[in-house]
């Protein structure tokens, strides 16, 4: 296999993920208002090298996830509780990454003068609130909206 097609494979794992998962989409609309918000705070290097972490960790753990399940559903198609426990641990994990990046969130998120330039940034020109207001519906269509995989 050529360098250039593992990436095309490894993207299409990827886009797969996200139109099929309707928690993955909810992770990268997470990450994008996360590094929208990013903006208005004073982060050193460090700290921004630590959020690009957190995403990607915990959009890499649903992918292998994802993983998981795709495959313990190809193995067994009935009900087996080894299947099942395999699968909860995996979605467990997510979910203690999850927990963990949003206290680094939260952690990172805490400067008031921050959110200040976020609010005034936002309610002082029309134009971005529009275009806020505009991208969280359309977040959220993306998120509830997107066709997945048949059940």
């Amino acid at each position: 296999m050529s360098f250039l097609k593992g990436f095309k494979y490894a993207f299409c794992g990827i886009i797969r993920c996200i139109k099929n998962e309707r928690n993955m989409r909810t992770h990268t609309v997470a990450a994008l208002y996360v590094l929208i918000f990013a903006r208005f705070f004073t982060f050193s290097r460090g700290e921004f090298a630590l959020l690009l972490l957190t995403i990607g960790a915990v959009m890499a753990a649903e992918a292998v996830n994802t993983s998981i399940e795709e495959l313990c559903n190809k193995v067994c198609r009935e009900r087996d509780e080894r299947i099942k426990r395999s699968k909860d641990a995996a979605a467990g994990a997510v979910l203690i990454l999850a927990i963990f990046a949003a206290a680094i969130g939260v952690t990172l998120f805490s400067d008031p003068e921050g959110w200040k330039a976020a609010y005034t940034f936002f309610t002082e020109n029309i134009w971005h609130m529009t275009g806020l207001i505009v991208l969280t519906l359309l977040s959220l269509a993306f998120i509830i909206f997107v066709p997945g995989k048949k059940r």
